[in-house]
């Protein structure tokens, strides 16, 4: 199988999941500590983290580390079929009842005046902060 077709193939197996649609959904607002996503979507660390290793292979997600915190964001892939689809899904995902409640529950916790206990000194979201 030639590159471009197996970058292809990473790239709809990676949309075909629902838990890594709502880490995309979430990313949309801008960068994101990992821990946030494990607040929001009320799952493990270790499964957050392996659906955003996926979604890194598939070309659609960056990560950085700051000290102890892994901080991601959408990265635009570079074909420019793969960043049409992307733009698409992202869109579609927007328009959803139940990603747009994620959304809203992502802004509660971080826009909140006091963390909850388990993300007290993590980094808020710069696009969230108040």
């Amino acid at each position: 199988m030639a590159k471009k077709e197996a970058q292809a193939e990473l790239l709809f197996r990676a949309l075909a999941d629902r838990t890594r649609l709502r880490l995309l959904n979430l990313l949309v607002a801008g960068e994101v500590c990992v821990c946030f996503f494990v607040e929001v979507l009320g799952t493990s660390q270790p499964k957050v983290s392996r659906h955003l290793a996926y979604l890194r292979r598939a070309g659609v997600v960056a990560a950085r580390r700051e000290g102890k915190w892994m901080h991601y964001r959408i990265a635009e892939p570079e074909d420019p079929h793969a960043a049409r689809v992307l733009a698409e899904v992202l869109k579609w995902l927007g328009e959803e009842r139940e990603m747009q409640k994620d959304r809203a529950r992502m802004e509660s916790i971080c826009c909140a005046p006091r963390l909850p206990v388990r993300l007290q000194g993590a980094p808020r979201p710069a696009s969230l902060n108040t």
